[in-house]
């Protein structure tokens, strides 16, 4: 009961916002299309101001993986790291959650293709990825794209959240697992 009707909620939600917006623009006699057309240029405009921010994100993840920095670090973490139960495959993406999505996803991909669905690493790292967010890439890309330079208290804050959410992971795991 419960699942098909969350599967009609899912299926009518966008098309019923749709219209929901396209009557309210009609009813207070709103140029629909020529608002549409001017917020996709405002949306290209920021797309192409994102672009050098992107691919300085991008470039700067792909040398901190090829320089062999996490696993020196994996490495190193790994024996203090045991007193608390965290397993040392998912250092790798202790480090990498903070700078990329993709990146931590890539990793979380491979420790569940390694490890299976089941182990503990695998479980500890579904709760990493969804409990923490990408900090440098928010700063990169959406403060950059409307021209925020100060951002010292935004990434403290953003990197403790990230550093909780890693704890809170632990926390979790080490209670139901």
């Amino acid at each position: 009961m419960f699942h098909s009707l969350m599967n009609t909620i899912s299926l009518w939600a966008l098309p019923s916002i749709i219209i929901l917006i396209m009557t309210f623009g009609l009813v207070k006699k709103v140029a629909l299309y020529e608002t549409f057309t001017e917020g996709a240029k405002e949306g290209f405009k920021v797309s192409v101001n994102i672009i050098p921010y992107l691919v300085a994100i991008i470039v700067s993840i792909s040398m901190f993986r090829a320089s062999g920095a996490i696993d020196l670090i994996s490495n190193t973490c790994t024996p203090f790291l045991k007193h608390f139960n965290i397993p040392s495959e998912t250092i790798p993406l202790m480090l990498v959650r903070s700078l990329s999505g993709s990146a931590a996803l890539g990793i979380f991909s491979d420790i569940a293709h390694n490890l299976g669905p089941d182990d503990y690493a695998t479980k500890l790292s579904a709760i990493m990825v969804g409990s923490s967010e990408t900090t440098f890439y928010v700063l990169a890309v959406y403060f950059g794209s409307v021209g925020i330079s100060k951002y010292r208290y935004a990434l403290i804050v953003g990197l403790l959240a990230d550093f909780i959410g890693i704890v809170a992971a632990v926390s979790v795991c080490n209670l139901m697992f």
